[in-house]
């Protein structure tokens, strides 16, 4: 694999060793695996865009990592199924507002909106993104924007507090890269060397420290707004695309692990999921002129188990099972 474009991707963007790793917990379809061309195709950034995603949340998600070396150990590799972000749509400083900011990379590297899932009882709506040259082996982005004003004017004012001075990591220079990408579906190495970092910290926190106040204002109405508020636009969870989720759920509760009680189930049957629960992590907040430190919740690893229909594998969603999803990050630490 060090002789692919992809390993070159990666390994310009976060280290020869980290990319060997990736690319050995992963499974990659052979199509994606070519040698170092003339050029990039957007398949090939979009992959390797993914697996950084992957791995970061593997980094901060210790139950996800101890699953994958569990299955690197035993000779098989993760199928990467899908990654999940949460916007606002809401004016955010530099930063476009809501899914703007995220579909405007995902669309130059081939992604396409698929469907759309109204989520009522958390007041957003979600949105998943295909990628049009290899739909079932890229893994999709499941996009949710939360709407402040269905909440209180408290509500509202504290999410303009938090967001308002948000940067925007796009620069002028990224955005006629990502022009190019969407008018030719291919880079030339160098632009695609210099973008692919950029990309990747798109899928972050973009607003700076905020106080602990608005937290708890934001907390009181919206888990996943307060979510939002220390998480940004990082990768809420990622998602295992597996055979057997009731066999892997067992064993995962077996060892111990911070497995989801319950296997969520589509209106259609055909798509099952569970997940773990967040990772705890520790994050800043202003308090009476001080910076203080408290514990909420993190990102998670996610499975889920597809079938088929007349069409081919279902890669749909289904809103009553991302509903129940989403409630891994509501418990609080």
């Amino acid at each position: 694999m060090t002789e692919t474009g992809l390993f070159r991707l990666l390994s310009a963007a976060l280290g020869d060793v980290p990319a060997q790793q990736i690319l050995a917990q992963v499974y990659i379809t052979p199509a994606l695996l070519k040698p170092v061309a003339a050029s990039v195709s957007r398949a090939e950034l979009a992959q390797a865009l993914n697996l950084a995603l992957f791995r970061d949340v593997l980094s901060r998600v210790p139950a996800g990592a101890a699953y994958v070396a569990d299955c690197q150990r035993g000779g098989e590799r993760i199928v990467f199924d899908h990654g999940a972000l949460r916007t606002v749509a809401w004016p955010s400083g530099a930063l476009p507002p809501g899914e703007a900011a995220i579909t405007r990379v995902l669309r130059p590297l081939g992604f396409a909106h698929a469907d759309t899932y109204p989520l009522p009882r958390l007041k957003m709506t979600g949105r998943s993104w295909r990628h049009i040259d290899f739909p079932e082996d890229i893994a999709q982005f499941f996009v949710s924007e939360l709407h402040p004003e269905q909440f209180s004017p408290a509500f509202q004012a504290a999410v303009s507090r938090v967001l308002g001075a948000s940067r925007d990591p796009l620069s002028p220079a990224d955005m006629a890269r990502l022009e190019r990408l969407a008018r030719d579906a291919a880079l030339p190495w160098d632009d695609a060397l210099t973008l692919l970092p950029t990309l990747i910290t798109c899928f972050a926190r973009q607003h700076p420290l905020f106080t602990q106040t608005d937290y708890e204002t934001l907390l009181a109405e919206s888990a996943e707004m307060a979510w939002i508020a220390t998480e940004g636009n990082a990768f809420n969870h990622a998602t295992d695309r597996v055979a057997d989720i009731e066999a892997v759920a067992a064993m995962q509760k077996a060892l111990e692990r911070p497995i989801k009680d319950s296997i969520e189930t589509s209106a259609s049957g055909r798509v099952r999921q569970t997940a773990f629960k967040a990772a705890p992590v520790q994050r800043q907040f202003l308090h009476e002129g001080q910076v203080v430190t408290r514990t909420v919740p993190g990102s998670f690893h996610e499975f889920i188990q597809r079938e088929r229909d007349s069409e081919g594998l279902d890669l749909r969603f289904d809103a009553g099972n991302a509903t129940g999803i989403f409630k891994m990050t509501a418990a609080a630490c």
